[in-house]
């Protein structure tokens, strides 16, 4: 890892990722890619982490614990009436000269964790054409569940294109999403049964600590507001429905995982943008363990991140491989495409 490398992320970062969804960050990633002061401190982020994302999330969680500097005007997470994003840069690298050393403490002891509860939105039609195409309970193992709120996918309610409600109607949490290109199934109105759900993460994010919980909120981007209301609610529920969570390497104890799994059940083994933290090795690896599930049992493998962008729903059915592609999917899940088609033999 060189600044040069690191110089690259942020660019990619502003063009990918911040383009259309935060002025803020991606004029200020845009600026951090050509300041050498900046990009050595990134150099103390741990190997494998998005750095883009670690650092912002950084200079968010120190504002949210009340540091007291200008740069608190440019977030709309902290003002009523923030200043121009244009203008925050010299305030940005003042900010992170002044707490430089509590940055490098942050960046090499933080992981940036999945929270983003909006991706259920797309997740929830998957579930539900997987029950309907094989009539068999869901068994849940989540890769990468950092505080498990993805877990609880069925526990929300969805709308999509301002069409009808679809999950729990009666849930606090109510996510909308858009569909940009193809046509969901038309019958979603049945929860598909859950027999088994458990999550696992190399840190498991509790939300009961005040310090873990400001660092998930601290990872939501500051103009995001119907993202920072939705991981309130979430919260909330969570608390009420708290899901199995098990710290440790997901990919290497998912075989140990599936001894205890219903036989009845079909398996769905799950991750949103985590395989972007895993050298080839482990995607390998992973790779390889689903493989040998899906050799003896009836599983669904869903992810993204893993060769490209897109979301990839493969099924093992009888021992036979089908990969299948959704299609592309926001980020923090306000649109997707729905180009699947699933058929069981």
């Amino acid at each position: 890892m060189n600044t040069e490398w690191i110089a690259v992320k942020f660019e990619d970062f502003a063009v990918l990722e911040c383009e259309g969804s935060s002025d803020l960050y991606k004029n200020l990633s845009l600026q951090i890619a050509k300041d050498n002061e900046l990009l050595n401190l990134c150099l103390h982020a741990r190997e494998g982490q998005p750095i883009p994302n670690l650092l912002f999330g950084a200079v968010h969680y120190l504002l949210l614990q009340g540091r007291k500097h200008p740069l608190r005007e440019f977030y709309p997470s902290l003002v009523t009436a923030p200043r121009n994003e244009r203008n925050a840069f010299p305030y940005f690298k003042n900010f992170c000269i002044r707490y430089a050393e509590e940055i490098k403490f942050i960046l090499k002891n933080k992981l940036v964790q999945t929270n983003e509860v909006q991706r259920c939105a797309y997740l929830y039609p998957v579930f539900c054409t997987i029950y309907q195409q094989t009539k068999r309970p869901l068994a849940l193992i989540e890769i990468g569940s950092s505080a498990g709120l993805q877990l609880l996918w069925d526990h929300y309610s969805y709308s999509y294109n301002n069409s009808k409600i679809y999950g729990n109607r009666a849930s606090i949490v109510q996510l909308t999403s858009e569909i940009r290109e193809g046509n969901i199934p038309t019958n979603l109105s049945v929860i598909p049964p859950v027999n088994f759900r458990l999550g696992v993460d190399i840190h498991i994010s509790d939300l009961t600590n005040e310090m873990e919980y400001l660092w998930l909120k601290a990872l939501i981007w500051p103009e995001h507001k119907e993202r920072q209301e939705i991981f309130e609610t979430s919260v909330k529920q969570l608390r009420l429905n708290p899901p199995q969570l098990r710290e440790g390497d997901g990919v290497t104890l998912l075989p140990k995982i599936v001894g205890h799994i219903p036989d009845d059940s079909i398996i769905c083994i799950y991750h949103t943008h985590v395989a972007n933290q895993m050298p080839d090795s482990t995607k390998h690896e992973l790779i390889k363990n689903v493989q040998k599930i899906g050799s003896r049992r009836d599983t669904f493998h869903i992810y993204n991140n893993m060769e490209d962008r897109k979301l990839h729903v493969d099924s093992y059915m009888k021992g036979s491989l089908q990969e299948r592609t959704m299609g592309e999917t926001d980020g923090h899940g306000r649109w997707f495409d729905w180009k699947l088609s699933i058929q069981i033999d």
